[in-house]
């Protein structure tokens, strides 16, 4: 892939050569055909590592976290580990103000699937809290897309965790 650009990049300046325009112009040319290469070949790149066909793909978005602040979350994937991730306060404080956190990206098989997230952090009285969410989805031609989403239920003063899957129309 590499290789691939580094050909185009010389094919490229070898064609802004022959034109007669300014140094400078032609180099902000070349930079701009890089940049839109690398830019085709992420894409690219993407597609062939993470297909449609097998793409399951986890996101995590706090509510307001009054009743939770989350210390880390931890993915399996039919009860195998696939992700976790320890959060500092930075990263906290930006899902508090509405973040979406990527969390999983990964290929999975056709059928059925179990998904379980368990927070670890802090509850209410600023107790040790552990809770885990199940979520069980079948997956089929299309890329399976999950938000695991805190809430804050005020009806109890309790955090809420719930498995979103997001649709693809």
């Amino acid at each position: 892939m590499k290789a691939l650009l580094l050909c185009a990049v010389f094919w490229f300046s070898f064609s802004v050569a022959a034109a007669p325009t300014p140094a400078s112009e032609q180099l902000e040319q070349l930079k701009q055909q890089v940049i839109q290469l690398n830019r085709e070949l992420f894409l690219l790149e993407e597609e062939l590592l993470f297909p449609p066909q097998t793409q399951l793909a986890v996101f995590l978005s706090v509510d307001s976290g009054q009743f939770f602040q989350l210390d880390s979350v931890e993915l399996l994937l039919n009860d195998q580990p696939v992700e976790g991730h320890l959060y500092t306060a930075q990263q906290w404080h930006a899902l508090q103000r509405g973040a979406i956190q990527p969390l999983y990206k990964g290929n999975i098989k056709a059928g059925e699937h179990s998904l379980t997230a368990v927070f670890i952090g802090k509850g209410p009285d600023k107790r040790d809290y552990r809770r885990a969410v199940n979520h069980r989805f079948n997956k089929a031609e299309d890329a399976v897309l999950l938000e695991l989403q805190i809430k804050d239920r005020s009806s109890d003063y309790q955090p809420d965790f719930i498995v979103q899957p997001w649709s693809n129309d």
